[in-house]
């Protein structure tokens, strides 16, 4: 119960910048509907391989949300004097999370909502990824509430922006990475964010085959960037404290 009205103190807060929420769903439906547009002759563009690239880069707007939140609840000390209150670091944690979920399920709803209308063809695939990317978020989540650990309200939004490009170019949201090689192509099959993308076109296309290596890098890093996250919640909880 804790959690739950951190949660909703939370959200009142993200919604507060209703200008921040608009454009992290406003530029991907830009995106969405521009690049349907041209008419590019490859697959990648496809209304069914693009949409599922559009949710992901959203997500990256996700962490942002996340990573700002945090930073200013410390740089404005709220959260050394919730210290005061029974709540733990579990808490805290879930508090952000659920905040951010709402915003994770309108967004993916109106993407697919204006899909169909771009020529996605409706089925209970949709469904499915939209359930399936709820999950997926978590990783993008955690990941704000880490970089929010370590910066301060006035950078978080920067260093965040970092987040928007890798997911933009190394997801496969624009071009595969084998188009590349070299270093490009390892980078993106490092960094867990083209994993996200492949859940989400399989989910969508009904093509689960070969999935397993992605749900492994995508479950690997949710987990180590939670524990992470966690830790370093706590260590500046208690360094803010003394």
């Amino acid at each position: 119960m804790r959690a739950v009205n951190f949660a909703k103190r939370n959200f009142k807060e993200i919604i507060r910048d209703p200008l921040s929420v608009i454009f992290a769903i406003a530029l991907p439906l830009f995106l969405l509907f521009i690049f349907q547009q041209f008419n590019i002759p490859s697959d990648v563009y496809s209304i069914e391989n693009f949409t599922p690239g559009i949710v992901i880069f959203s997500f990256a707007f996700i962490t942002m949300f996340t990573a700002t939140l945090v930073a200013k609840d410390r740089t404005t000390s709220l959260i050394t004097r919730l210290c005061a209150s029974p709540m733990g670091i579990t808490d805290y944690i879930l508090g952000y999370v659920i905040a951010v979920l709402p915003l994770v399920f309108i967004q993916n709803v109106l993407f697919f909502g204006a899909a169909l209308l771009l020529g996605l063809k409706f089925g209970v695939n949709i469904l499915l990824t939209i359930l399936v990317s709820i999950p997926l978020s978590l990783l993008f989540i955690e990941l704000g509430i880490l970089l929010g650990c370590v910066t301060t309200d006035r950078s978080s939004a920067g260093v965040s922006s970092i987040i928007v490009q890798l997911v933009a170019f190394t997801s496969g949201m624009y071009f595969e990475a084998d188009m590349m090689g070299g270093f490009f192509n390892t980078l993106c099959k490092l960094l867990p964010f083209s994993g996200c993308l492949d859940i989400t076109k399989a989910v969508l296309n009904g093509t689960y085959e070969a999935l397993t290596s992605s749900v492994l890098t995508v479950i690997i890093y949710t987990a180590s960037i939670t524990t992470l996250a966690s830790i370093l919640f706590k260590r500046k909880l208690e360094s803010d404290t003394k």
